[in-house]
């Protein structure tokens, strides 16, 4: 599945509507956001996340996602399960993310699947 970019409305409505969500809030003067996108990007079209969507938010163009982030930094990744916040943390590392999504693949909705 593609990376949907996406603003604080759309982020409201797409978590209620796949049963996995990830989110990347992301900055445009951040390294670390820049370095984790082709990750990002690999992981959001492997056959293991085919029922995660993948989300992209500027935090500058999105204050309910800047006021998310409470005080963290870019790059900051939030999963839900089924429309329910899950995991919420600034991650720097490949590894960070996928253990992230790892963890989302425990949530399931059988009537989605």
């Amino acid at each position: 599945m593609k990376i949907i970019d996406t603003n604080d409305e759309g982020l409201r409505t797409l978590i209620h509507d796949y049963p996995r969500v990830i989110a990347k809030f992301t900055a445009e003067d951040c390294a670390v956001c820049k370095l984790l996108a082709p990750p990002f990007n690999k992981f959001a079209l492997e056959d293991e996340y085919e029922h995660t969507l993948f989300l992209r938010l500027d935090v500058n163009e999105n204050p309910v996602a800047r006021k998310l982030m409470d005080t963290r930094v870019a790059p900051f990744f939030v999963t839900y399960c089924r429309g329910r916040l899950s995991e919420c943390d600034t991650l720097t590392t490949e590894e960070g993310v996928q253990t992230m999504l790892q963890h989302l693949q425990t949530c399931t909705d059988t009537a989605a699947e």
